[in-house]
């Protein structure tokens, strides 16, 4: 590992009993760990059990420090403040993302921790659609979040037969798909990284109100 290493967050979708989550994050944390370019953490939502978002600007205290409501939501929004590029394990329920991966994502609040970072997905489902709706919508959030959403995914239909017995992947496609994700994750950190330390714009919403502000006076 460099002494650059970028500093990868896998976020897992769902910590449901049974999940197929556990056939493919073996081998999608073993093939960014072997990759001296990361520097890998797994934030499993198995050990982030978050509360329903409720934050405001009643539970925020300090903008600049915030307390939140709960110490757990401040300790998960820092540890997405570390990151430097994400990538999200998901499933797909009724033709999108787990409520709880969308509730983890809404808890990063005024800490913009995800803001003008990577973000790429690896899908899977049970059928052949390989969770390829759900990573459309995730996208579209996180966009929402002022990330930056890659385009090229991994995604794994029929998930149960995927894998074979050494947590490899049965289709060499799947390979592929994943050595061309991870070269776009690395190749848009460092860019992002050198971006950031220049300087960043304000949020969005905060420079839209300033202008609102500014038309009325």
């Amino acid at each position: 590992m460099s002494a650059m290493a970028i500093a990868l967050k896998i976020i897992t979708s769902t910590s449901r009993p049974g999940r197929q989550a556990d056939k493919v994050l073996p081998w999608l944390t073993r093939s960014f760990t072997e990759d001296e370019r990361f520097d890998v953490e797994v934030l499993d939502l198995r050990d982030w059990r978050l509360p329903l978002f409720q934050e405001g600007r009643e539970t925020i205290g300090d903008p600049t420090d915030p307390t939140y409501s709960d110490p757990l939501v401040r300790a998960w929004n820092r540890k997405i403040v570390e990151g430097s590029a994400f990538v999200f394990l998901t499933t797909e329920y009724n033709h999108s993302i787990p409520g709880e991966l969308k509730n983890a994502i809404d808890n990063v609040f005024v800490s913009y921790g995800f803001r003008n970072k990577p973000t790429a997905f690896v899908g899977y489902s049970g059928s052949n659609v390989g969770g390829a709706r759900a990573v459309e919508h995730l996208a579209h959030i996180l966009i929402e979040a002022e990330a930056v959403a890659l385009r090229n995914t991994v995604l794994i239909g029929a998930v149960g037969q995927a894998f074979d017995e050494q947590d490899e992947p049965v289709n060499p496609a799947t390979e592929a798909a994943l050595r061309v994700m991870r070269d776009d994750v690395a190749w848009w950190a460092n860019v992002l990284d050198r971006a950031r330390a220049e300087g960043q714009l304000a949020p969005g919403n905060a420079r839209f109100m300033q202008e609102l502000a500014a038309l009325r006076s």
